[in-house]
């Protein structure tokens, strides 16, 4: 038997490096647990589905009957009648009543051998019940709303990294009659890690633009519910603040108040309803449109505007001919010999992809002004966001790729070439 005898050397150099490859796998493992562990768990509420049909809801009934049947039954016939009335119909009949509802939705019942306590939710079908509650005619609606339920309890300011109450209230608002188009996130998956309370106070339009683009929504409106404990399983005192557009401006205010812990999800269904009533104020006011700093293109251009650059450009025009005209009388030799390069140095604008680092918000925009900025360059856009990454953006620009490379390099940019592609870094 033969006995190979490694170096001494050799054989700690050999276990420096099992022990680093181990500590690497480890390391990896952690990091893609922990990148797991952003996304899943318990968060994530899916809205229900809004219909158009008249809601009363937060009706109390509390009835006697014969059999715990029979007292449901009445207790159902006097919370539809208890509806109609709060929402200011005519005197019918209860059998006139409820052919007209379309669905009893129940908030919290107790049933008992001969008695029934509930607080329901009564929903009218429109096209029955409208023209005689005075909802048959159209509304006018937003534009569609990106919703951030914000919720302030004990110091911490959470949206959708764990499940919450406030969250739950937004999911669950039948907002179908609402003046609003709430766009309301589910909360799950990477929307927990997008979707923060560092979010509202970004500035950055090219920031807002995507999130926005990405719910189908032309501006954001964001309910804060700041909660306030008098003592444990005591009375909570709950601020309610209305805020919305990039700029987080204040719309309204209000306080509500709970005497314990069982009142908590009443006093922020009540609070919810507030809220739609304060945006549907804020809409009817000419507050609460879409900002016209996030999508450009959005932004109309008035008449007498658009008729004082169409003569300022006339006057450009015929100054520019006057001066040509000059010059080609002075000189008509050497007008022609640099009109000739002119046309000859028209090229075709082509479109390149531009990688570029982005540790944070402000320097997707830093990167976008620089590359617009630079000559030859006809417009850039992103096409891929990264923060923390690396995001692209695509450059339309006169020339070829070499020559948009030596651009960027003469600005100060480390530029390495691909194919059709470009990547950039300070």
């Amino acid at each position: 038997m033969m006995t190979i005898t490694l170096p001494l050397s050799r054989s700690l150099s050999r276990s420096r490096m099992m022990g680093a490859g181990l500590g690497a796998i480890a390391l990896a493992a952690v990091a893609g647990t922990a990148l797991f562990a952003q996304v899943s768990g318990d968060r994530g509420i899916a809205p229900v589905a809004s219909s158009t049909d008249i809601v009363a809801n937060n009706i109390t009934v509390d009835v006697h009957g014969k059999t715990a049947e029979e007292a449901r039954q009445t207790g159902w016939r006097e919370a539809q009648r208890k509806a109609w009335e709060k929402l200011g119909g005519p005197d019918l009949p209860d059998s006139r009543i409820e052919s007209m509802v379309a669905a009893v939705v129940i908030d919290h019942e107790q049933l008992g051998p001969r008695r029934y306590i509930a607080t329901l939710d009564i929903i009218f079908d429109r096209s029955r019940a409208g023209s005689m509650l005075g909802g048959g005619g159209k509304q006018s609606h937003s534009a569609p709303m990106l919703t951030l339920p914000v919720l302030i309890d004990g110091g911490a300011a959470t949206m959708f990294e764990t499940r919450n109450p406030w969250q739950r209230v937004w999911a669950n608002f039948q907002a179908g009659g609402s003046a609003i188009d709430y766009v309301r996130p589910a909360g799950a998956g990477g929307e927990s890690l997008l979707l923060t309370y560092g979010q509202t106070g970004r500035r950055s339009r090219l920031w807002w633009n995507t999130i926005l683009s990405e719910f189908g929504a032309a501006d954001v409106i964001i309910p804060i519910a700041r909660l306030q404990h008098e003592w444990p399983g005591g009375p909570i005192t709950g601020t309610f603040t209305a805020r919305y557009g990039p700029d987080n401006r204040l719309l309204g205010e209000f306080t509500l108040r709970a005497e314990n812990d069982s009142e908590l999800e009443p006093m922020l269904e009540r609070a919810v309803h507030r809220f739609d009533d304060l945006f549907a104020s804020g809409l009817a006011e000419g507050k609460l449109k879409p900002d016209p700093t996030l999508e450009s293109e959005r932004i109309e251009i008035s008449p007498e505007i658009r008729r004082l650059i169409e003569v300022s450009r006339q006057a450009e025009a015929a100054e520019q001919q006057e001066r040509t005209e000059q010059a080609e009388a002075e000189n008509p030799a050497d007008l022609e010999s640099s009109t000739a390069p002119q046309q000859t140095e028209q090229q075709a604008v082509s479109n390149f992809a531009v990688q570029f680092t982005t540790p944070n918000a402000a320097a997707v925009d830093a990167a976008l002004a620089a590359v617009r900025s630079a000559p030859g360059v006809r417009g850039a856009a992103t096409s891929s966001i990264a923060i923390g990454g690396t995001s692209v953006m695509r450059v339309s620009y006169a020339g070829d790729l070499s020559a948009l490379a030596a651009t960027l390099r003469a600005r100060g940019w480390n530029v390495t070439e691909g194919s059709n592609a470009l990547s950039i870094s300070r």
